[in-house]
């Protein structure tokens, strides 16, 4: 009877209501601790209730977990404002936000990197080795035979040409078998075209020649032709070009950008598409002054061996420069370091001053080009990997996770980068060897940092963020 009261008693609606407002008093004083159960924090301030914002959207902040209602990425939560002892820039967060942001850091290091420049272009004629045949006979003459009668024939110097019938010709002749002066009527001769042992025959047998034979005054392809049989020149006519093979120069189109990392006598790797996965290499012998202001680019020459002749002028190539980088930001090379190099042939390159064995220019320092000694031990740049800064016009912004904290804090830092060099930037200010620096998850860290209205990429000095949604309430 008395259970049965009891049980009447707790089954009206009033009695259920107040037993679980107890309950949740209780609950509520066992999770927060004694001195909360009125909102009040350890030092008798108000509390302030946990938010939970979107990494990706840091616009969407709700007061519980759940999923950002633009993107569908799981909320983290806001830390509470541990950081505020620290400093105005850092940002602390709790273990389990840190693993969701996928937070990553790299240690700040000095060592040598390498540069990779890209670049497109073709193959062309070496411009040093293009030989005109020209008529060099006064007058008109006539072309009455062709040896060469095609182009692209292979000869070699000393080839005959042409034949080339000429009444000048056969007067420079009578001179020098009428005259006294032997020697005037020689010189005549000669440079009409006549070797010396042609001269020499016209002397001993008393008879002219009626027709002067033009040779080859290079070895190589005939790339141009422009005689033909019973046509009749004029002194100075071109009859055939001649262009040497075996040296060929590369024409790769520079960006602006990629121009710190070049330097003259540098080896250029590069691929064709007639030979996939084959590599040929050569030597930059000419960066042009001059930038193509439509494509912002510039031209770089380079000087190749072709003896196997297996390069063919206007093929496409690929090329890339590999360039180690010192902490000047100046270009490496640890062969060069310390040499004498000709400014008009890089191929020829000393261990001591003196003249070019091809164009007797005077050798000068390696170091003058660009280069830098490769010896120093201090020369090794501070750098970061690339995906470190955010930057936003002339500003770039670096977050360091201090060491040594009870939870992971990070602080924002202005830094002045030097070139980016492959997958680094040369730091110049703003960071030392040692410093731990955000890899991955710094755009996240950035974005609460905006909502704490701290200062941030976009917001230097920190101003009030959004807190909400356009067209959502919270």
């Amino acid at each position: 009877m008395q259970s049965s009261k009891l049980k009447s008693w707790f089954s009206k609606p009033k009695v259920r209501l107040v037993i679980a407002v107890i309950l949740a008093f209780v609950a509520g004083y066992i999770v927060r601790g004694p001195g909360s159960q009125r909102g009040l924090s350890d030092s008798g301030q108000q509390s302030v209730s946990q938010k939970w914002y979107c990494s990706m959207d840091p616009q969407v902040i709700e007061d519980k977990p759940g999923k950002c209602r633009i993107c569908g990425m799981d909320l983290i939560p806001m830390p509470l404002d541990l950081a505020a002892s620290i400093g105005p820039r850092a940002l602390v967060v709790s273990e389990e936000a840190a693993k969701l942001m996928e937070i990553e850091t790299s240690t700040v290091e000095r060592k040598f990197v390498t540069a990779e420049i890209r670049m497109v272009g073709k193959i062309e004629y070496d411009e040093t080795r293009v030989k005109n045949i020209t008529a060099w006979l006064p007058g008109r003459s006539r072309i009455d035979r062709l040896f060469v009668d095609f182009t692209g024939i292979t000869v070699k110097k000393g080839d005959h040409m042409v034949e080339v019938y000429s009444p000048e010709l056969i007067s420079a002749q009578a001179e020098l078998l009428l005259s006294s002066t032997k020697l005037l009527a020689r010189e005549k001769l000669r440079l009409l075209g006549l070797t010396a042992e042609q001269i020499e025959q016209i002397e001993k047998t008393g008879k002219p020649v009626d027709h002067l034979t033009i040779y080859a005054p290079i070895g190589g392809v005939v790339v141009h032709k422009n005689a033909t049989e019973g046509m009749y020149v004029t002194e100075g006519s071109k009859l055939y070009t001649i262009a040497d093979l075996s040296q060929l120069w590369v024409k790769l189109d520079a960006y602006e950008s990629d121009l710190p990392w070049l330097q003259y006598g540098q080896e250029v790797e590069f691929t064709t598409e007639a030979y996939p996965g084959e590599f040929f290499k050569g030597r930059i012998t000419f960066i042009d002054p001059m930038l193509n202001d439509k494509t912002r680019t510039v031209k770089v020459r380079v000087n190749v061996s072709n003896t196997d002749g297996r390069l063919k002028p206007d093929m496409f190539v690929r090329a890339v420069v590999r360039a180690k980088v010192a902490q000047s930001g100046m270009v490496m090379a640890p062969e060069m370091a310390g040499k004498w190099i000709c400014p008009m042939h890089p191929s020829v390159v000393r261990n001591d001053a003196g003249q070019c064995d091809i164009c007797e220019m005077d050798l000068v320092t390696t170091e003058s080009l660009g280069y830098v000694k490769a010896d120093l031990p201090d020369e090794a740049p501070l750098v970061i990997p690339a995906s470190a800064p955010l930057i936003t016009g002339k500003r770039a912004v670096v977050y360091v996770q201090l060491p040594d904290m009870p939870r992971p804090t990070f602080e924002g830092r202005e830094v002045v980068l030097g070139p980016r060099a492959g997958d680094y930037y040369l730091v110049k200010e703003g960071l030392a060897e040692g410093d731990v620096v955000v890899t991955n998850g710094n755009f996240k860290i950035d974005s609460a940092m905006q909502i704490q209205a701290k200062p941030s990429m976009m917001n230097p000095e920190g101003e009030k963020a959004p807190t909400g949604h356009p067209g959502h309430s919270h």
